[in-house]
């Protein structure tokens, strides 16, 4: 028996089976009756067998021909059945992207709809966790290994760039700035035209433990500012509960102006003095060298780049 089937013959041999005729199946097959005819000496020829009676009136199968005839055509319908689930399934891709809690909830999901509208083919998988951010640790905080042991295609880190084995592309330089609600600023018993009017409001401090988290006592330095004690109000162990509580009214709060721009474009904050206090960490997007060569994950991230350059110079245009 050859090592190959010869599926062309053995298609001939089918539809010629089918019509019994050397002609009906030329029409089928778009090809000369002289073409088929060909496909089915060769084929006969391979087997060792006759096929077909040629008669003057047309063709008749031989007991051969007819013994494998159903089968070969039960074969032939699961060959076009594949083919057609196979262009039937959906070519969905997962991504799989890791990032801290607080820019999950207060930069991506704001614009996550657009990533789906844009690429309804890749499927996100979105895993937040307060382990990625950077630390005070010497050693890398990520690695390729880590980012192999955990199956991650991207990685989106606020850190200092530094992650061994990787493809680090910077997604945004960060700033710390001040929010509140646009309410504090009607209360004309407590103004909030300056800086230095801080001392008439209650600070509100993000204590989550990550390097290059801004703080206050920097922030006033940064601006020239003595007479605010830097150290004094609310303290959170979470960015978005002290965004919360400023929204609400309870104080000024300090955060990285990305995890604000939501809230900003909404009119839930606003900034009321433009100081930034520029940070040396910033934004970066992580993940194997391969990846170039993967066509959802750089999907991803241009989409991620083309979000950034949407958002530059939000905080101009809404500071107050």
């Amino acid at each position: 028996m050859a090592k190959s089937l010869p599926l062309n013959a053995l298609n001939a041999f089918e539809v010629a089976a089918r019509h019994e005729s050397f002609s009906k199946a030329a029409e089928e097959l778009n090809v000369t009756p002289a073409a088929v005819s060909q496909q089915i000496r060769t084929l006969e020829d391979l087997l060792g067998v006759q096929l077909f009676h040629r008669l003057n009136r047309g063709l008749t199968l031989t007991t051969a021909g007819r013994s494998g005839l159903s089968k070969l055509q039960d074969g032939f319908r699961n060959v076009h059945d594949a083919v057609d689930q196979i262009c039937a399934e959906p070519l969905i891709k997962t991504l799989d992207v890791w990032m801290a809690p607080s820019f999950a909830s207060k930069w991506l999901m704001p614009r996550m709809r657009g990533f789906v509208d844009r690429h309804p083919e890749i499927d996100l998988r979105i895993s937040a966790s307060a382990d990625l951010v950077d630390n005070n640790a010497t050693p890398a905080s990520l690695t390729e290994e880590i980012i192999r042991a955990n199956n991650i295609d991207i990685a989106i880190r606020f850190g200092r760039g530094h992650y061994p084995g990787c493809q680090v592309d910077v997604l945004m330089p960060v700033a710390a700035i001040p929010l509140c609600s646009p309410q504090l600023l009607q209360d004309e018993s407590r103004p909030l035209s300056k800086p230095e009017d801080l001392h008439f409001h209650t600070l509100l401090h993000d204590d989550t433990p990550y390097e290059g988290r801004p703080n206050w006592p920097d922030w006033l330095a940064a601006v020239g500012v003595d007479s605010v004690d830097g150290t004094r109000g609310l303290r959170f162990n979470r960015v978005s509960l002290a965004l919360a509580a400023a929204i609400d009214g309870q104080g000024i709060a300090l955060s990285l102006e990305q995890l604000a721009a939501s809230d900003i474009q909404k009119g839930n904050l606003v900034i009321p003095f433009n100081h930034k206090l520029t940070l040396t960490q910033a934004y970066y997007a992580i993940s194997l060298p391969s990846a170039a060569n993967q066509v959802h994950i750089t999907a991803f991230k241009q989409w991620l780049m083309d979000e950034v350059a949407a958002d530059t110079d939000f905080t101009t245009t809404c500071a107050v």
